[in-house]
């Protein structure tokens, strides 16, 4: 019987770089965009991402996905700990095991994360000054979560 998800998934790729050494995105996002716009912008996010590549390693119902998520990132930003609160550790590359994440799929998802951010400070408040590291995070830690070749 299998005992975590590498059991179950014997192919599972684990990037020889480990886990990502990358600076957390400024604490001072949160402080500019406030809960309600990072919640509009992950839900405007997973709406990109319904209509990409990788739209089917994700639930139906996009909207609860964009709200799990943006728990985490209200978190990562500056903003109180909703994601740990709500769903305990956020143990990424374990949850993502699951699915098969190859490069291909991360960076459609990077690309869909893009085109969000190129109008983020418009619509979301993200402060612009910010948008570069937020990104070069994004690019870094999702490394991480690629699990296949």
């Amino acid at each position: 019987m299998p005992t975590n998800e590498t059991d179950k998934r014997p192919d599972v790729f684990v990037p020889l770089a480990g886990p990502p050494q990358v600076a957390p995105p400024s604490q001072d996002i949160y402080a500019a965009m406030g809960e309600a716009n990072i919640f509009r912008m992950l839900e405007d996010f997973y709406r990109a991402l319904a209509q990409s590549p990788v739209h089917p390693l994700f639930p139906d119902d996009m909207v609860t996905a964009s709200q799990r998520s943006a728990a985490f990132f209200v978190g990562l930003l500056g903003g109180p700990p909703l994601y740990q609160q709500r769903y305990g550790h956020p143990a990424l590359r374990a949850r993502h095991l699951p699915f098969r994440i190859d490069d291909a799929a991360r960076q459609a998802w990077l690309d869909c994360f893009d085109a969000v951010l190129a109008k983020a400070p418009e619509l979301y408040s993200f402060p612009p000054q910010h948008v570069e590291g937020f990104r070069r995070w994004l690019h870094e830690f999702s490394r991480w979560m690629v699990n296949a070749k």
